[in-house]
C-alpha cells in the first residue's frame, strides 16, 4: 500500500485489514543540512508520521508484539571527544565563528567512535533532533503497552536508488554523478571529514537479522562499516573509478554538518555473530554499474 505516514486516513485504511506482529519502521525525512531550512517538513514526518503510527495501532487494537525502528546517527551530533591526556567531553556543535575561521576541528581533541552504549545522544541538527524525539516516543510508547522494540542508529547509507542529484540524501551517488561527467568533485572544509559508510544490502541484511532474532530486543545498536574514512578519500576513490580530474577542497562548509562521525560495530557485531561484508571498492563498482544501467549512454541526467 502506498501512502503517507504522517496521514491518519492512511493508516485507518490499512489497519483493518492487518494485524502485525513486527514492524519495521523506516519512513523518514532526511537531510542534516537541509533541515536546518526545511524544520518543519522534518519534524511533521519523523515526529508526527511516528505518533500518527503509534495512535492508529491503539486506535485499531492492533498494538505490535515488537518494533523495529531505524534511527540515525545524527543523534549523536559532534559527539564524545577525547585530548591528550585522555579526558573526555562533548564540546558540543561547532559555532558559526569557528567555522568562518576554517576552524574545522575542536583544537586540542580527537573524535572518538559513536557507541550506543556509551555515547551520550546530544543532536546537533533539527534531523537528528527529530531522529532523537522519534527514538524517545517509540521508546515511551512500546514501554507503555509491552512492546519489545530494538533501535538501529544507521550510519551513512548508500547504494542503488538514492538521488543522484541530492548532495543531502546521498554524497556517494552525488559524487559519482560529477565524475561520471568527468567533472571535479568539490569537497567541503578541508577534505577531512570522516564518515562511515555502509552499504544498503549490508544495512538490509543486518535488519533482517535483527528482524528474525527474539533476543536482540530491548536496546540500541550501531550499524555502519566501522571503517571511518574521510570524504577527499572517497571523492578521489570516485574520480579514479570513473577517469576524472582529482576533486579540490572548497574550504567551504554546510550548517548542520558534524566534523566526524563513525561507530564502533563490536557490540552489534558480537550480538549477531555477522559483520558488513560490502566494502568501499565493491560497494562502489556496484553502484556505479547501477548508475550506468539507469542513466545510459545518453539517458538525460
Amino acid at each position: 500500500m502506498v501512502g503517507n505516514v504522517a496521514d491518519s486516513a492512511t493508516w485507518d485504511n490499512l489497519l483493518p485489514t492487518v494485524a502485525p506482529d513486527l514492524v519495521i519502521h523506516l519512513a523518514a525525512e532526511t537531510g542534516t543540512a537541509q533541515s536546518l531550512s526545511e524544520s518543519t517538513r522534518h519534524a511533521f514526518v519523523n515526529v508526527v508520521g511516528s505518533s500518527q503510527m503509534l495512535d492508529a495501532f491503539l486506535r485499531h487494537s492492533v498494538v505490535p508484539r515488537r518494533i523495529l525502528l531505524a534511527s540515525s546517527r545524527a543523534v549523536y551530533g559532534e559527539g564524545e571527544w577525547v585530548d591528550g591526556l585522555g579526558n573526555r567531553s562533548y564540546p558540543g556543535q561547532r559555532s558559526k565563528a569557528m567555522l568562518d575561521q576554517k576552524i574545522w576541528d575542536f583544537p586540542g581533541l580527537k573524535c572518538l567512535p559513536f557507541d550506543s552504549f556509551t555515547t551520550h545522544p546530544r543532536p546537533t541538527s533539527v534531523y537528528g533532533a527529530t531522529k532523537l524525539a522519534q527514538e524517545n516516543i517509540f521508546g515511551s510508547w512500546a514501554k507503555s503497552f509491552g512492546v519489545d522494540l530494538a533501535i538501529l542508529r544507521l550510519q551513512n547509507v548508500y547504494g542503488p536508488g538514492q538521488s543522484l542529484t541530492n548532495s543531502y540524501t546521498g554524497i556517494v551517488p552525488f559524487f559519482m554523478r560529477m565524475a561520471r561527467k568527468k567533472q571535479s568533485i568539490p569537497v567541503y572544509e578541508d577534505g577531512e571529514i570522516i564518515r562511515d559508510f555502509i552499504y544498503i544490502d549490508d544495512v538490509a541484511e543486518a535488519i533482517l537479522l535483527f528482524a528474525r532474532s527474539e533476543g536482540n530486543f530491548e536496546t540500541i545498536y550501531d550499524v555502519g562499516l566501522g571503517r571511518p574514512i574521510s570524504l577527499y578519500f572517497l571523492a578521489q576513490k570516485i574520480a579514479d573509478c570513473y577517469g576524472a580530474p582529482s576533486p579540490h577542497i572548497t574550504g567551504q562548509y554546510r550548517h548542520g554538518d558534524v566534523r566526524h562521525a563513525s561507530c564502533s560495530m563490536e557490540r552489534t557485531v558480537a550480538r549477531l555473530g555477522w559483520s558488513p561484508i560490502w566494502g568501499v571498492d565493491k560497494s562502489i563498482e556496484a553502484l556505479r554499474l547501477w548508475i550506468e544501467e539507469k542513466l545510459g549512454d545518453g539517458a538525460r541526467e
